[in-house]
């Protein structure tokens, strides 16, 4: 439960419809089974302990009476689990039957909440035998003790208040108006669902979309648990497919038409961080649900929902072009708008040969053809200098040849050793200002050089390197408009890998292929036997790494022990614990020490949730202080005895 993690199940037991011995049986058989995962709340489907379909057998005294003996059973038999247990049981109220969820912990039953939504259409009639419990609230008799009734109870864990569970029961999730809604704007961030939906060619995707669409729009973890195997009888198939959701994301489902238990974990901490930070999201203070209290054991939850090595970038290789294409066609939609409103049809680019002013004239070219202006109004100037390899100066080349862009070579080694001159400095220190004086001076000519053509000049620095601040103040830090100001670098490869699979010009995706191929480097100091000598990843670490820690840190708002409790995890194989320790104290370090190369950057098109615009989505003081993320990181290396 460590970081907000609640280990959470859907099971779907094997029914014997009407045999609700047996029933409670595989019930407590599923329950130990979870136990064993220390899983901490369990979902079973709708009226599981005798079976959905009994139809007129609901009836029945001997069914009804057998299946409240079951459910006391349960309650007796689980007494010593850590876990909320949520069970669909027909229950008896002031002479009428519902179809409702009993809600277990450690042999109590703490709540029944009965169904708001009874279907009376097609294959179902519910109404026949139950009726809605839509609104009451009540309490009953169990054993001498008064037990809540009704729909609106939200339970409270005692031991991690921000853990609060409501429920719904199948077709309440299908209405125009989910009780799940106002559960949500009383406080509950899991909502779980016992249902017992049947199969029909297609339904798989839409239920799918239902639960999904719904943790989505309630900012929530949502538990579905269905009714499978030994369920179907007559016209009527039940294949489970279990799932558990949150904000949006499956993170677990079943195999439809094979009954089993899908585990995952629920992060109640960043449901609560997303839900403050959402200005819209609605809140119901004086709603009138029952806060009723529940038990947990505090300890570690061992996770196995996966997070991708690369949060920015699809993992599916068709969800991936998709993404692409749109990311294109953002920026060059943006920078379309800008060229149309200052009445420019000519932009300037700094060629290096490397993959960020690859992405940006990729970007130009198709922003151009979008407005119809000639792509030979599109000024790349290549600037070598001290470090600059033939490798490098050779694509840059290609590449405006391939795009058909106009190109201009102005070699800067001159102007810079003048500006050495001017300054006194000694040529032969390959320190900061040898670096620096090399970035200014081209972005000196870039500016000058837009001036004279009468274009705009576009920069090409990406989101990861702002992060970091890997750029020169008032160097390749400044340009007229920057198109790349919101693509992470991990991002950025794989929009030059699409646009060199699908531009259908093999010259053009040779060159794009080199270019992949070749190290990130800023190519400041001398190359060493005409090899790259300054690898960027080497001097501020693997940019994998950093795009995961920028995610995590400003998209979900984690602090350092629980992004590094994850990057270690993701990893594992990849990088050793010391070293993911390592970079994400540089990466704390400097995203905090750099916000004055943020505070002022020129415009650019926002295409992800992730940004760093002072003028939208990081609004921070350029003097903010690390200290508490650095203590919490030094205390982590003294806990884990890390070797750094």
């Amino acid at each position: 439960m460590r970081h907000g993690y609640i280990k959470t199940a859907a099971a779907t037991p094997y029914i014997t419809v009407a045999d609700c011995r047996a029933n409670g049986e595989e019930i407590i058989r599923l329950i130990r089974e979870m136990e064993k995962e220390h899983t901490k709340v369990m979902v079973f489907p709708e009226l599981c302990i005798t079976g959905y379909t009994c139809q007129d057998l609901f009836l029945q005294r001997r069914l009804l009476d057998s299946a409240w003996e079951t459910l006391m059973r349960i309650a007796a038999d689980t007494a010593d689990v850590d876990a909320l247990i949520f069970l669909g049981v027909p229950v008896r109220n002031k002479g009428k039957l519902y179809n409702a969820a009993a809600v277990l912990n450690r042999g109590e039953i703490l709540g029944l909440v009965p169904k708001s939504y009874l279907p009376n259409y097609g294959e179902f009639y519910e109404q026949r035998h139950f009726v809605s419990g839509l609104g009451c609230l009540e309490f009953m008799s169990i054993n001498g003790k008064k037990i809540p009734f009704g729909t609106n109870l939200l339970f409270v864990c005692e031991e991690l208040q921000e853990l609060i569970v409501a429920a719904e029961i199948c077709e309440d999730l299908w209405v125009n108006m989910p009780p799940s809604v106002i559960h949500a704007q009383a406080g509950a961030n899991l909502i779980v669902n016992l249902s017992a939906s049947n199969e029909m060619v297609g339904k798989d995707s839409y239920r799918r979309s239902l639960v999904s669409g719904q943790s989505a729009r309630l900012v929530c973890g949502y538990v579905y648990a269905n009714a499978g195997e030994g369920e179907s009888t007559q016209d009527l198939v039940f294949g489970g497919q279990n799932m558990i959701a949150e904000n949006g994301s499956i993170l677990a489902e079943g195999e439809r038409f094979k009954n089993g238990i899908v585990y995952s974990e629920i992060d109640v901490q960043r449901l609560n961080d997303e839900r403050k930070r959402l200005t819209t999201w609605q809140s119901c203070e004086d709603s009138d649900h029952l806060r009723i209290p529940f038990h947990l054991k505090m300890e570690e939850t061992k996770l196995t929902r996966q997070y991708s090595r690369y949060p920015f970038v699809p993992s599916k290789k068709s969800e991936r072009d998709l993404r692409c294409d749109e990311i294109l066609n953002i920026q060059a939609m943006g920078l379309k708008k800008r060229l149309d409103h200052i009445h420019c049809h000519k932009a300037t680019v700094g060629l290096s040969g490397g993959l960020d002013s690859t992405l940006a004239l990729l970007v130009i070219a198709r922003a151009f053809d979008l407005s119809g202006a000639d792509r030979k109004d599109i000024h790349c100037i290549t600037m070598p200098c001290f470090g600059t390899t033939d490798r490098t100066y050779q694509n840059a080349c290609k590449l405006s040849e391939c795009l058909g862009a106009t190109l201009s070579e102005i070699n800067i080694k001159d102007a810079v050793n003048v500006h050495f001159r001017d300054i006194s400095h000694d040529p032969s220190v390959h320190d900061v200002t040898y670096e620096n004086s090399q970035a200014r001076e081209r972005t000196q000519i870039l500016m000058d050089s837009a001036n004279q053509d009468g274009s705009l000049l576009v920069g090409t620095g990406d989101l990861s390197e702002l992060a970091l601040g890997w750029a020169t103040y008032n160097g390749d830090h400044m340009s007229m408009y920057g198109v790349n100001a919101s693509v992470p670098k991990t991002l950025v490869r794989h929009l030059v890998h699409y646009y060199a699979d699908t531009c259908g010009d093999q010259k053009l995706t040779e060159v794009l292929m080199d270019i992949l191929d070749t190290p990130v480097s800023p190519e400041l100091l001398p190359p060493k036997d005409g090899e790259i000598a300054q690898k960027t990843e080497d001097l501020v670490g693997p940019y994998e790494l950093h795009d995961f820690y920028l995610y995590y840190m400003l998209r979900a708002g984690f602090d350092p022990e629980k992004i590094y409790r994850l990057a270690c995890r993701t990893f594992e194989g990849v990088y050793s614990k010391e070293i993911i320790y390592k970079w994400l104290r540089t990466f704390c370090w400097r995203f905090f020490a750099q916000q004055f190369k943020r505070s002022c950057l020129p415009d650019g098109p926002k295409v992800g949730s992730v940004a760093v615009s002072p003028r939208g989505d990081l609004r921070m003081s350029s003097d903010s202080s690390a200290a508490m993320w650095m203590e919490q990181l030094d205390r982590m290396k003294e806990e884990l005895k890390l070797e750094i």
